[in-house]
């Protein structure tokens, strides 16, 4: 029920569950209530995670210290944190925002809470491209690599889509296609693995279990860049996520053009994806269970792009917390990490589709 001005009625349910902003006189913005306070609460939540990956390690200071070496007071601990730690964090919090967004959208398009990125070959793509540049003498080693596995992960999910395509794009044909262009890809890599020297090897598993080990500024900055550049197409993602709720017939009847709408949406999902491979390596699961983290949350119908975003990057940020202070002096990856979290909770959440 709406008003004359075309904003919910006083007494309306919307009205009880959203609040309406009227940037211009014709111009109404309705702000889911519940949503908007759990992205507050995470917002204030990665800065606290934050703050304290910044505080711990092998070194430990205070939060009023790290404060200081921001502000250029304490030089004493800028190495530490302001060379070492404050980069990677803000890499990780992109990473994660970077894949937690992405997932959400993938999840949307195929309508599978057991879909993300790395089901559509992005993962893949990343790592094949790498090992190919890395045995055709493109590079010299995977941390030169980020374009070449942006552009490998785009190239995957390309292929995944022509392939997957039949007088339109059906989510299921979708995500099996992803899964077995991600097995003929993975068996590229372990062809690679197999036959390459043992150093060369080395670094292309330590770049294939996602780390944020010896990675800052250098590759923040063109993600940050991605991230911001992104932003007028996932506020049209976020209207355009709410038909496909819908089934195909419905959606269609209402103007929408399913396929075109899910092209866009997998689009920006998969740019997201493969540029925060890019950046930190493939990091499994994020993309998977942040959205749905943050759909439980929020208990909104469709997944919250926002939310999944603050999600990401908190769940990231703090496992690559637990894998630099879990095992000292030995940092584990922290991609090792979010599998090892991330396998129980796929199997939970096989288990209740299943009981469902």
């Amino acid at each position: 029920m709406t008003s004359a001005a075309g904003a919910p009625a006083p007494g309306s349910r919307v009205a009880k569950t959203a609040w309406v902003l009227r940037p211009r006189p014709r111009v109404s913005i309705l702000v889911h209530r519940r949503s908007a306070t759990v992205a507050v609460a995470l917002a204030l939540l990665l800065l606290a995670v934050m703050t304290a990956s910044a505080s711990l390690g092998q070194t430990v200071v205070t939060p009023l210290t790290v404060w200081e070496t921001l502000r250029g007071r304490d030089p004493a601990h800028h190495l530490v944190v302001g060379e070492l730690r404050v980069p990677r964090i803000v890499l990780g919090a992109l990473v994660g925002a970077a894949l937690g967004t992405a997932g959400a959208l993938i999840q949307s398009v195929t309508r599978n809470p057991l879909a993300s990125p790395d089901v559509i070959g992005v993962g893949h793509g990343a790592a094949a491209a790498t090992v190919l540049a890395l045995a055709t003498g493109t590079v010299a080693s995977p941390g030169a690599l980020p374009v070449v596995s942006v552009a490998g992960g785009l190239a995957a999910a390309a292929l995944v889509y022509v392939l997957a395509w039949r007088h339109g794009m059906q989510p299921s044909r979708f995500v099996l296609t992803g899964v077995g262009v991600g097995v003929a890809l993975s068996a590229v890599v372990q062809l690679y693995l197999t036959d390459s020297e043992l150093e060369a090897a080395e670094q292309v598993k330590l770049w294939l279990t996602g780390s944020l080990n010896g990675r800052g500024w250098e590759q923040a900055g063109p993600l940050a860049v991605v991230l911001l550049a992104a932003v007028p197409a996932l506020v049209w993602a976020g209207r355009a996520m709410r038909p496909l709720g819908l089934d195909p017939e419905t959606a269609g009847a209402l103007g929408v053009r399913v396929d075109r709408t899910r092209l866009g949406l997998t689009l920006i999902g998969v740019v997201l994806a493969a540029t925060a491979t890019g950046a930190a390596g493939p990091i499994g699961f994020v993309a998977l269970t942040a959205p749905q983290l943050a759909r439980r949350l929020t208990r909104t119908p469709q997944l919250p792009l926002l939310g999944s975003a603050l999600t990401g990057a908190v769940v990231l940020v703090a496992a690559d917390l637990a894998a630099r202070t879990a095992l000292p002096p030995l940092e584990i990856p922290v991609g090792a990490l979010t599998a090892l979290v991330g396998g129980p909770y796929l199997l939970w959440l096989l288990g209740r589709r299943t009981t469902h």
